[in-house]
């Protein structure tokens, strides 16, 4: 609790720290200020009773901030980016060009990212008119003439863009990951109303098995936690080295590999992709073709969320998302380079290609902790429903990994702000 309260109460002696936090305070309000504002025509009454019936539509909701569940003017959410960030991560893969630029530093980093925020906009689009389909088709909003169609999805695409520009403000003048901030905010937000729903569903026999929830609760945030923080320590020692008559070197540190290097983002790309079939399935399902409408929603019930396919194909989803994302943020042959560059080594490995082979080895297998850690964390409200019963609090292990994760990624960014500041300091 201290490593925690520590950082937050020195952030917070200092002015532009302070300032800092007032700013993120700030944006965060008027997220959930605009997370109210609804778009006229929908029957809330009847939108509310949907999404207590439908796990798909209330965990869309989760990754939306809880916007979706107003139907508010960011009904879409950060889905849309998300999806944006996944398709040019994958292109960067495939194209030597965009590969190239993401290794340009600050610069090309600026440009992907300008260019996942132009991808933003047609999948918003798409996205706005299918979220309309569905609701239609679920008696939720009454067919709308064209002008008005035209003015839903651009209000929802402009949402969505409002929220990416806010979620860039906060990385640049607040303080942590702007997106991760937000969808923290629409988490935390929510968490209440779940508490609220959780307790009025508990009578009776099922209370023992809310209190085993609870204790399960607890269990989870202190694993993940524990995992978010363990790191396998890799020794590095430098030479020494004599510069005329100065002796330098001869110092011995450590490598931190993370278990969970990639954090939260696995699940949130699987997530993305796991609920594609259902969104396709509310998009195309109402055709007038029956062999294509059958189709769709035959596949929309194999990837119901109590379905075992539904959760197999999303544990495999985390485990690949995490071992991609593992690989596009740590380059072994870099960071060997990077040793070798200032004279360190590891003991007993040959620096060059042999220690790139060395870490590339060491981090596959961590990695496959963590990668089924996460997949564990993400089929978990199915588990935990089947054993307590308790299916009304959709938080899950995905939204408290999240929670946690973000709470803990902003103490660290707190610190290293602290740090930066000191040494600023000590310079001058």
């Amino acid at each position: 609790m201290n490593k925690v309260l520590t950082p937050l109460i020195n952030a917070w002696r200092t002015p532009e720290l302070r300032r800092k936090i007032y700013f993120t305070a700030f944006i965060l309000v008027v997220f959930r200020l605009f997370s109210h504002v609804p778009i006229p025509g929908v029957d809330s009454e009847r939108l509310k009773s949907l999404f207590s019936q439908n796990q798909f539509l209330s965990l869309l909701d989760m990754f939306s901030g809880g916007t979706l569940i107003n139907f508010s003017v960011m009904a879409l959410g950060l889905n849309p980016y998300i999806n944006a960030s996944i398709i040019l991560q994958l292109l960067t893969m495939v194209f030597p060009k965009l590969e190239e630029l993401s290794k340009e530093g600050e610069y090309g980093r600026e440009k992907i990212n300008q260019y996942t925020r132009i991808l933003t906009i047609p999948l918003s689009l798409f996205q706005s008119f299918g979220m309309y389909v569905l609701l239609r088709n679920q008696n939720v909003i009454n067919n709308l003439p064209a002008l008005s169609l035209i003015a839903l999805v651009a209000t929802m695409t402009a949402g969505t863009m409002f929220l990416v520009w806010l979620g860039d403000l906060l990385t640049e003048q607040g303080i942590g990951n702007g997106i991760s901030l937000i969808i923290f905010a629409g988490i935390v937000g929510r968490l209440p109303v779940n508490l609220i729903q959780a307790k009025s569903a508990v009578t009776g026999e099922t209370a023992s098995n809310f209190i085993i929830f609870l204790i399960m609760a607890v269990l989870v945030i202190a694993s993940i936690a524990f995992v978010n923080e363990a790191v396998r320590r890799i020794p590095v020692a430098y030479a020494k080295r004599v510069r005329g008559k100065a002796l330098y070197g001869g110092s011995s540190t450590y490598l931190p590999l993370r278990i969970n290097q990639a954090g939260v983002i696995p699940i949130i790309f699987a997530v993305s992709i796991i609920l594609l079939p259902s969104m396709l399935s509310n998009f195309l399902g109402q055709l007038p073709n029956k062999a294509i409408s059958s189709f769709f929603l035959s596949l929309a019930n194999l990837f119901n969320p109590n379905n075992l396919i539904y959760n197999l194909t999303y544990f495999i989803l985390v485990v690949g998302f995490t071992y991609f994302y593992t690989a596009v943020t740590f380059n072994p042959n870099k960071i060997s380079s990077e040793i070798q560059k200032y004279g360190g080594f590891i003991p007993g490995i040959r620096p060059g290609t042999p220690t790139a082979n060395y870490l590339n080895y060491i981090l596959t297998r961590i990695t496959l902790a963590g990668a089924f850690f996460l997949g564990i964390i993400a089929i978990l409200p199915s588990v935990v429903q089947k054993i307590t019963g308790v299916s009304v609090f959709l938080l899950g292990g995905t939204g408290i990994l999240i929670v946690v994760s973000v709470v803990l990624e902003t103490i660290k960014a707190l610190e290293a702000q602290l740090v930066m500041r000191n040494y600023d300091s000590y310079l001058r």
